[in-house]
């Protein structure tokens, strides 16, 4: 059965993955360090991991499956996950894959050394109204084509 997991400490998508979630009749399971709320009538739960570097990354790795849909802004994260079969978003609605996450990759570790030279102060650009809404075009997409392979 499909299910969507969220790398949620920093996720600005939540309330967006649980209303397609609930659209469709899916489970969610949100992955962080510390524990969050979840609104009521909501079908999703939340794993808290221990704390430490990777240790969401690692938890979502041993329990995803084939076509699940894992939600992370974490490139190395997406990296491992598409590499066991699932589809990744990140949450501007950008869908990681087979054919891009070898270039999404050498972008971040070149602009991760280019921030320990000095050579870029700033980070990504602010999270806006036109991200949340390819997100949500991007989720559904995403359901949709996996029902449709799955029957």
């Amino acid at each position: 059965m499909l299910h969507i997991f969220v790398d949620a400490d920093a996720c600005p998508v939540k309330q967006e993955v649980y209303r397609v979630a609930n659209r469709y009749r899916l489970s969610v399971t949100l992955v962080a360090g510390s524990w969050m709320r979840i609104p009521d009538g909501v079908k999703a739960t939340i794993k808290v991991v221990a704390l430490g570097m990777d240790a969401a990354d690692d938890w979502i790795v041993e329990h995803l499956e084939a076509n699940d849909i894992i939600v992370t802004a974490d490139i190395p994260l997406a990296a491992r996950c598409v590499e066991r079969g699932a589809y990744v978003l990140g949450p501007t609605g950008k869908a990681f894959t087979d054919d891009n996450i070898g270039a999404a990759l050498a972008t971040r570790n070149l602009l991760s050394e280019l921030r320990e030279v000095g050579e870029i102060t700033g980070g990504p650009p602010p999270f806006n109204k036109r991200d949340r809404s390819r997100f949500l075009e991007a989720l559904d997409k995403a359901i949709n084509e996996i029902l449709r392979n799955q029957s």
